[in-house]
């Protein structure tokens, strides 16, 4: 879990409160807020590894440093801290430029001293999540650690932040067209590949369909076939544990997203490989999954965008089969726009989830295919 990084907020080690901020409209994100010691406590008691995120934009770093203080000795979760979110969108008048220009060189070099700083007060190394950026210009994580120098001992993950949509430019089809997916990542890969020559993991910090998850794409089954060849290419090419945008899932109701997440944690539980099978320059997809030099399952995904009528077919052809029989299960919907919170429905292997505790429920569909000539 992902949690803080605002550029609003700062630590009030005196406050009671969670967090304490005042907005007109419950809609509206706060100006300003501040958060006290129990926001810590709270993070504290998920069972899961927290990222916690600092403020860097208000240029108080004693500030960030007591937080970090509180966090460290008081969350076993912790797993990194993220001392800025998005310097990509600070500017001159913010107080971290100190009244000069705010450039890519000018975050470097502010990022490298809060690391050394922080981590100097904490006694510890290997805590930062990194760069923090949004997408990969003008600023990157190629360009931050080509200045880290020994800095590079303070970071534990390299992180960029992705939205390959936005609200004004929805776009379904495109969005979970496995071509797509392919060259709206691209550019990560030298990402990833900068970070793993430091030495380090390369994550998605923050993602979704959409920006805010908005754009009315996020909660269609189409987002799920989306975050299923997402996370896969992703992984392909060097990019680790993507952080999905609060509520990706559904608030109350079990949204499609999470399937697309469950199909794809299905498809690679007890591997240790996976390769793709074709050129990714289709609506579909074949992946190779291995266990110990062995293929154990094929994954198979069509994107081919579906709103009403009879659904078309795709043929896929797999040669070298053993056995007389393979067993299949499928993700499905009826609809590429299928909702779940408008009673729509989605299936895993014949199979949903129970909303708001997400266990799943339903008989188990395992569908057979005779093997023809290997």
């Amino acid at each position: 879990m992902r949690i803080g990084g605002t550029t609003q907020a700062t630590y009030d080690s005196s406050s009671t409160n969670a967090v304490t901020y005042t907005v007109s409209d419950p809609k509206d994100a706060p100006a300003s807020l501040t958060f006290g010691p129990s926001f810590m406590s709270l993070a504290a008691q998920y069972s899961g590894k927290v990222i916690l995120g600092f403020n860097r934009r208000l240029n108080n770093i004693a500030n960030s440093i007591a937080a970090a203080k509180v966090a460290k000795q008081n969350m076993g979760n912790l797993d990194a801290i993220e001392l800025g979110n998005e310097p990509n969108f600070f500017s001159s008048s913010d107080p971290v430029a100190n009244g000069a220009s705010w450039t890519a060189a000018a975050d470097y070099a502010s990022e490298v001293a809060w690391q050394d700083q922080v981590c100097g007060n904490l006694s510890t190394s290997g805590l930062i999540s990194a760069g923090v950026f949004f997408g990969t210009s003008p600023m990157s994580i190629k360009g931050l650690t080509a200045v880290e120098g020994s800095g590079n001992n303070h970071v534990k993950y390299y992180c960029s932040h992705n939205y390959p949509q936005s609200g004004g430019n929805a776009d379904l089809a495109k969005l979970m067209s496995h071509s797509s997916i392919a060259s709206q990542i691209k550019p990560f890969a030298a990402e990833a590949a900068t970070a793993a020559a430091k030495g380090q993991t390369h994550i998605f910090g923050e993602t979704n369909s959409a920006t805010q998850g908005g754009g009315g794409m996020s909660p269609t089954f189409g987002a799920g076939l989306w975050i299923l060849d997402y996370v896969l290419q992703s992984l392909l090419q060097g990019t680790k544990a993507p952080s999905v945008t609060y509520c990706w899932w559904g608030r109350y109701n079990m949204g499609a997203p999470y399937f697309g997440a469950y199909f794809a944690t299905m498809a690679l539980a007890g591997a240790d490989k996976f390769a793709p099978l074709d050129d990714q320059t289709s609506t579909y997809a074949a992946y190779a999954i291995y266990k110990n030099g062995a293929p154990i399952r094929v994954l198979l995904y069509n994107s081919d965008y579906f709103t009403s009528g009879t659904r078309p077919t795709q043929v896929y052809t797999l040669t070298g089969l053993s056995g007389s029989q393979v067993t299949a299960k499928r993700l499905t919907a009826s609809f590429t726009t299928s909702r779940i919170d408008q009673g729509q429905k989605a299936t895993v292997g014949g199979r949903s989830f129970e909303d708001g505790t997400c266990k799943i429920q339903g008989t188990a569909v395992t569908e057979t295919a005779t093997v023809s000539a290997g």
